[in-house]
């Protein structure tokens, strides 16, 4: 039997230099963190989100030692039709994506049980059906190529449903499978497709979630509940799954594909 030859002959290859990247969600939080490395790594970072100004300041704070260039594209995931045509664009004028980061802030906290189709829908449209929209834009130069990274970040939801997040775990596990079934697809083109299912991060999503939760206890108290139940007694910071995402977006992790990875300081640990 013939074995391929390691691409990798010296030590571990996360150079994205000449890489193009596309990262959704970039004006805050976990999406900027992975805007930043990936720009660290040496890939031209394309960021996406619905303020020109924030983002414009993203873009001006992002590395740039090797000489790269980095974009924005202003549009708003509830309007997908014209994201759609504003990425199809920036693809006529710059060239495609080698990394594709789908990266859609959740819904509105609450129990499916008090959740209408409504709500099921528009999330399912703003997560599973923007990210096939994007990947059938943008899937064609990676497939030429023989090189492509698709990542989604997704939520430990995907491991176990979390508790007020009706909607959200439900659309979640949507976007796991859909990732699963495209990475199959794909893997022969060299092109993969992971998820990453981070954890409770800092970010101002963690904050509205935790306010939801104290409905009149206080702030203090929940967050110690909460860490209680993570084994590192600390909640994430954004630039940590942007670690994940570096990795997987890297050389290094081309037989990767398919898979969801955990960054939550140990609390699936249990059912990973």
């Amino acid at each position: 039997m013939q074995y391929p030859e390691s691409p990798i002959s010296t030590g571990l290859d996360i150079n994205l230099r000449g890489r193009r990247a596309l990262v959704g969600g970039a004006s805050k939080g976990i999406g900027k963190a992975c805007a930043t490395v990936l720009a660290s790594m040496g890939a031209n970072v394309t960021v996406m989100a619905r303020s020109a100004d924030v983002l414009q300041a993203v873009v001006d704070a992002l590395p740039c030692s090797d000489g790269q260039r980095h974009t924005l594209i202003t549009a708003d995931v509830q309007r997908p039709d014209k994201l759609c045509n504003l990425v199809s664009h920036h693809v006529d004028n710059h060239g495609g994506f080698d990394i594709v980061i789908n990266n859609t802030a959740g819904p509105a906290a609450g129990r499916i049980v008090d959740s209408n189709t409504n709500q099921l829908m528009q999330t399912f449209a703003d997560h599973v059906l923007l990210s096939h929209q994007l990947m059938l834009i943008l899937r064609g130069y990676m497939v030429e190529n023989g090189w492509g990274r698709i990542i989604n970040i997704i939520s430990t939801s995907v491991k176990s449903p979390l508790e007020g997040l009706g909607v959200s775990n439900t659309i979640r596990g949507a976007m796991a499978s859909w990732s699963k079934t495209l990475a199959t697809e794909l893997a022969p083109y060299g092109v993969t497709v992971n998820n990453v299912l981070p954890g409770a991060t800092a970010t101002e999503r963690l904050t509205a979630i935790i306010e939801r939760k104290a409905q009149g206890r206080s702030i203090t108290e929940v967050e110690e509940e909460m860490l209680a139940e993570i084994p590192m007694k600390r909640f994430g910071r954004p630039e940590e799954i942007a670690a994940a995402v570096g990795f997987l977006a890297s050389p290094a992790a081309g037989y990767i594909t398919g898979t969801s990875i955990v960054v939550d300081g140990g609390r699936t640990r249990a059912l990973s």
